[in-house]
């Protein structure tokens, strides 16, 4: 019997549904009930009643899942899988600037530990970024959170003043002009697709800043038959699965996300035998932080 036979039998017999992020290996993808970006995934976490979730992605979007779904064990098969960006913005951080913006609206993009949601008025992600941002009344001040590219890209989109932080995610922030006019050279005539992560002047010089959601659909819907794809490499897997007459090119190869990468099927079988590790949250953070989560997800794409 093989890994893969073996997770689907456990996955059968405890009645344990898979959650896989995008951006993991196309091997992870492959056994996943569900693939999807933080809010799909967020959507698909609230109303699965399955009485195991196997989370396959970082240890941010495991919580989500556990605060959406509390009363099912959500494993994440890689302890260690964790997100920069949402290390850098802590609850104690947050509070700070509170005191500093009592009136403000605080805005924080998913990317965010559960203690950081539980201080905060209303999540986002990068797929509904815009329409949570219309849902905040024209004369409140906003304090986004942690992405400092994806708040500026919101600003230069929208024209509406906010307060960033100075976070990032390392993957996207990496990402050049430089390598938008490469890509372009190399490929002549095909079109440029980004994530919002990425800083302000590789967003202008793309031809479209999309989420991996977006990215997906608009692919889909397109009549071209090739992309310059600017995000983490693990969503090529699924684009040339469900375009297999698509041709795809990475923007760089470079663009690996590490932690999103840890995960093997080794450690989902691991998961589903020992029940490791099971995301245990604090009572009074998950009721906290569940308010703005389904804010966001009301508000939708």
């Amino acid at each position: 019997m093989t890994i893969r036979d073996e997770i689907l039998a456990l996955k059968k017999e405890q009645g344990a549904v898979i959650l896989a992020h995008n951006y993991v290996a196309g091997e992870i993808q492959d056994i996943a009930d569900f693939c999807g970006d933080s809010l799909e995934l967020s959507v698909k976490a609230k109303h699965v009643s399955a009485p195991v979730i196997v989370f396959c992605g970082v240890r941010f979007m495991a919580e989500t899942a556990k605060i959406l779904s509390p009363k099912a064990k959500v494993l994440l098969p890689r302890p260690d899988a964790g997100c920069p960006m949402a290390d850098m913005a802590s609850a104690a951080d947050v509070r700070a600037m509170r005191r500093a913006h009592p009136g403000a609206v605080f805005c924080a993009y998913v990317n965010s530990t559960a203690e950081t949601k539980a201080e905060i008025d209303i999540c986002c992600t990068s797929g509904n970024v815009e329409n949570v941002l219309a849902s905040v009344p024209a004369d409140k001040e906003i304090v986004f959170l942690p992405d400092g590219n994806l708040g500026a890209n919101m600003i230069r989109k929208t024209d509406r003043n906010m307060i960033l932080w100075k976070g990032c995610c390392p993957v996207h922030d990496a990402v050049t002009p430089g390598m938008i006019r490469d890509a372009r050279a190399l490929h002549p005539g095909v079109e440029i697709l980004v994530h919002p992560e990425c800083r302000p002047d590789v967003v202008k010089a793309a031809d479209r800043a999309l989420s991996t959601g977006g990215m997906l659909k608009y692919i889909r819907e397109s009549s071209a038959k090739e992309f310059i794809v600017g995000t983490e490499c693990g969503i090529l897997h699924r684009l040339r699965r469900e375009n297999p007459d698509k041709v795809f090119y990475t923007l760089k190869p470079e663009l690996v996300c590490a932690d999103m990468k840890k995960l093997a099927l080794e450690d989902v079988l691991a998961a589903l035998k020992t029940g490791r590790e099971e995301i245990v949250l604090p009572e009074d953070v998950m009721k906290k932080a569940l308010l703005p989560i389904e804010r966001m997800i009301s508000v939708g794409r």
